[in-house]
């Protein structure tokens, strides 16, 4: 791992981050058609370009010359309530390590990297949905199983 830097993303990194992405919904999903794909490379640059740096905070890890992991945080301003008294909450979006990097610390490194951040930026909280493969990572950096009073539901328009 002493090869890997690890920072924050750019608008110049904006071709590697959507690489990157495109290869966390094959990995995740195991396959995307054309079309998805299409989609996604038409889409992502101009939402990273809008986005990035402000409510979407790209945590890398940089090795060869290129980006090898990312893992997001989507900065979310709600209306201020018990468990959010400023309203600032977090989520995590894409964790994603290239294959070859995997195993090395580097998904642990760029957590504590998130983490980190979204103290000093004073969020009341971060929340992810988890892998299988990712949960003992998430675990690890202080993550908690969370129960919730309500009933997860989603209207698919």
């Amino acid at each position: 791992m002493s090869n890997v830097i690890f920072d924050m993303a750019g608008k110049d990194d904006i071709s590697e981050l959507v690489r990157l992405r495109i290869a966390y919904m094959i990995d995740d999903f195991g396959t995307i058609s054309k079309y998805e794909r299409q989609c996604m490379e038409e889409q992502l640059p101009g939402y990273f370009d809008r986005r990035l740096g402000k409510e979407l905070i790209a945590f890398v890890a940089r090795a060869e010359g290129r980006l090898v992991a990312a893992a997001y945080l989507l900065i979310i301003e709600k209306p201020a309530n018990p468990f959010l008294p400023n309203g600032l909450d977090g989520e995590v979006l894409s964790v994603y390590t290239e294959s070859e990097y995997r195993g090395k610390g580097i998904c642990t490194q760029l957590m504590k990297n998130m983490i980190e951040f979204a103290k000093e930026n004073k969020l009341c909280r971060i929340d992810l949905m988890a892998t299988d493969e990712g949960y003992p990572i998430y675990k690890k950096v202080g993550f908690e199983d969370r129960t919730q009073k309500y009933i997860d539901m989603r209207l698919k328009l």
